[in-house]
């Protein structure tokens, strides 16, 4: 039993930090968005998880070079597409604010991130978990469009003028290909399977920690988009002076700290999935983003941003607790 629970107490860890990294995010001031983010994707994309693949995979370099070099390119390229959803997220949250993107995307990437893997497995129909999944799936995306709901009803209490129809409806458009390609960071680690088991069969590493080495050849497309849109907006907007900028410790260090939560999510969900099988992509996926959701309306809580919307929060109650079902539903599809 103890071997059965440990992939999942490690979702639930790597959840807690998926929900908890995103706090970071308000202490971005004085550094510039671009400067904050450069700095935050590089110890998360790049930083932590070769360091972290080191520490138990001293031959990391040998197991990528060792590795189909189809399996790299085609990781790396699902990594550089989420890198694409990620800024587009930032734009849908211009138009439409926070509580309907995050809804949007969240929904898209938790469904769609576990049904691509789940459909590139041979036999997937046969399996006797995939119509356990397909509910659980779905009360998932029933969830988290709940939680939206009353996110929107909170924003409207807050705000009652909101924003044009034309921008919101954009802002929708966009949310959608923001959920869509965010779903690729999770098929991006399902596709490099291969690099694991490079680190396994001829490197004799656990499939436990293998997995780490799968996630620096994602990562590495992943930062490409991110470091790379960060430097564009530097020189666009002449903002190197940023890093200057007096008592910028706070900002730093939240960059810092954000960036190794952001991974340590990552990392250990990785692990837990890896020591669930070939299924583990596609059932820790949505749990992952599921319980996360959970953790960032908490923080948001104990934060006041709930504070005087009581209608608004019955609705979100009702919300987790479908995605506490939905949750429960694909768990018992692990065991």
């Amino acid at each position: 039993m103890e071997i059965e629970l440990l992939p999942l107490v490690l979702v639930l860890l790597a959840s807690f930090f998926q929900g908890t990294f995103g706090l970071g995010m308000k202490y971005m001031a004085p550094l510039k968005w671009e400067a904050w983010w450069l700095v935050h994707a590089f110890i998360a994309m790049i930083l932590v998880p070769i360091c972290w693949a080191l520490l138990v995979i001293p031959n990391l370099f040998e197991v990528i070079a060792n590795t189909d070099s189809n399996t790299l390119f085609m990781a790396a390229i699902y990594g550089f597409l989420w890198g694409i959803g990620g800024i587009l997220f930032g734009v849908s949250v211009e138009k439409t604010g926070i509580s309907i993107t995050y809804g949007i995307v969240m929904g898209l990437a938790a469904s769609m991130g576990s049904i691509i893997p789940l459909f590139q497995i041979e036999g997937a129909m046969n399996q006797p978990t995939f119509p356990i999944i397909l509910i659980g799936v779905a009360l998932l995306i029933v969830g988290v469009a709940v939680t939206a709901v009353a996110g929107v009803k909170r924003d409207k209490l807050k705000s009652p003028e909101g924003g044009t129809n034309s921008a919101i409806q954009m802002g929708v458009l966009i949310a959608v290909a923001s959920g869509v390609l965010s779903a690729f960071l999770n098929v991006g680690f399902a596709n490099a399977t291969p690099v694991a088991e490079v680190a396994v069969e001829q490197y004799g590493v656990g499939a436990q920690n293998a997995s780490l080495a799968s996630w620096v050849v994602v990562l590495i497309g992943a930062f490409i988009m991110n470091g790379g849109y960060a430097i564009l907006k530097l020189v666009k907007n002449n903002s190197w002076s940023s890093y200057r900028a007096s008592n910028s410790r706070k900002a730093y260090t939240w960059a810092i700290l954000s960036g190794v939560f952001w991974f340590a999510a990552l990392g250990v969900y990785g692990q837990g999935a890896a020591l669930m099988g070939k299924m583990g992509p596609v059932i820790g996926w949505p749990i992952l983003l599921g319980l996360a959701l959970i953790i960032s309306n908490i923080w948001a809580y104990r934060s006041g941003e709930w504070k005087n919307a009581k209608k608004p929060f019955n609705v979100l109650l009702i919300g987790l607790a479908i995605l506490i079902i939905a949750i429960c539903i694909l768990g018992y599809a692990n065991y």
